[in-house]
């Protein structure tokens, strides 16, 4: 059985939009701020692949330059969210 490279793309596609729907549903029911902030990230980094899969699939490089922004914004994020939660906990601790 092989599978041709459109089906492979298709396959993957449809894999990384369940993914999307997973971590909108954590995003929105995550426990805590930091459940939440990594489903956010999770969905970033899925919305970037399925970029670069559209890209490929003969969208262009527009849509490459718009991952790489997704993908520095979530790196940007990550950080700002650790450095206030880390700040939050240092002020917990004084007294």
């Amino acid at each position: 059985m092989t599978m041709d490279l459109s089906a492979l793309n298709q396959l993957l596609a449809v894999f990384l939009l369940a993914n999307l729907v997973l971590a909108l549903w954590r995003v929105t029911r995550g426990p805590t701020p930091a459940d939440r902030l990594l489903a956010a990230l999770l969905f970033g980094t899925t919305g970037v692949a399925l970029l670069l899969l559209l890209a490929h699939a003969g969208g262009g490089m527009a849509l490459v330059d718009v991952a790489l922004v997704f993908a520095l914004l979530a790196a940007i994020t990550g950080t700002a969210f650790s450095l206030r939660a880390w700040r939050r906990e240092e002020d917990d601790e004084r007294p």
